[in-house]
C-alpha cells in the first residue's frame, strides 16, 4: 500500500481485529445475502447475525464515473479510503465522541456509496457551497464527517450547512487517531 491513507487506513483495521479477539461483536453484522460480499466469514441464515473481516481489492475501483459527471476532480485521499478494503462499517473513537466510518462491502455497496455521493454534491451545488465528501457519521443528528474536496481537510458539517470545524489537517492524521469502540 503506497497510499499514507491507505496506510492509516490498514493500521486501523489491524487495531479493529485485535480488539475484535477480546470484542467479538466490533466484527459482528446482519447476514445479507443480497450484499454478495466477501467479507462474511461463515455462512449463516439470512438476517443472523455473522462474523466478518475487511478483504483487500483485488481489483481496481473508482470514482471516475462520478468525476466525469459532474466534471469535478475528488479528492485523492477520500478516492483511497473507499477502494482499498471491501468492509462494513467501522464503529470507532474519536476524540470529539463516538463515530461510525462508512465503508463498503460489495460493489453494488459502492454503487449505492456513489449515489449517495452525487445527491450530496449535487445538493452541494445547488446550495452554491464548495464540494465536500462524506465517509462517516457521528452520534449528533444531522452531523456528518467529510473531507473537504479543496484542502482535504477533515470537517465535521451538518447535512445542507457548510462545514462547521476542521477536525484533523487531512484523513490519514484523522484516522491514526482513532480507536476501537466497543
Amino acid at each position: 500500500m503506497d497510499n499514507i491513507v491507505q496506510q492509516s487506513l490498514q493500521k486501523l483495521i489491524a487495531t479493529m481485529e485485535q480488539a475484535a479477539e477480546r470484542h467479538p461483536q466490533l466484527l459482528q453484522t446482519e447476514f445479507i445475502s443480497e450484499l454478495d460480499s466477501p467479507c462474511y466469514t461463515g455462512v449463516t441464515e439470512e438476517g443472523q447475525m455473522c462474523g466478518w473481516r475487511p478483504v483487500p481489492m483485488s481489483t481496481e475501483q473508482g470514482f471516475a464515473n462520478i468525476e466525469s459527471a459532474l466534471e469535478i476532480t475528488l479528492n485523492e485521499q477520500f478516492c483511497k479510503y473507499f477502494t482499498t478494503f471491501w468492509s462494513f462499517n467501522l464503529t470507532v473513537e474519536a476524540a470529539q465522541g463516538k463515530c461510525e466510518l462508512l465503508q463498503v462491502c460489495s460493489e453494488s455497496d459502492l454503487e449505492r456509496l456513489q449515489e449517495n455521493l452525487i445527491g450530496h454534491l449535487l445538493m452541494k451545488q445547488r446550495l452554491k457551497q464548495p464540494p465536500t465528501l462524506f465517509f462517516g457519521l457521528t452520534d449528533e443528528d444531522d452531523f456528518i464527517l467529510s473531507v473537504d474536496n479543496a484542502s482535504g481537510e477533515v470537517v465535521l458539517e451538518q447535512v445542507g450547512k457548510l462545514p462547521s470545524r476542521c477536525l484533523a489537517p487531512d484523513l490519514a492524521t484523522f484516522l491514526d487517531g482513532l480507536t476501537p469502540s466497543v
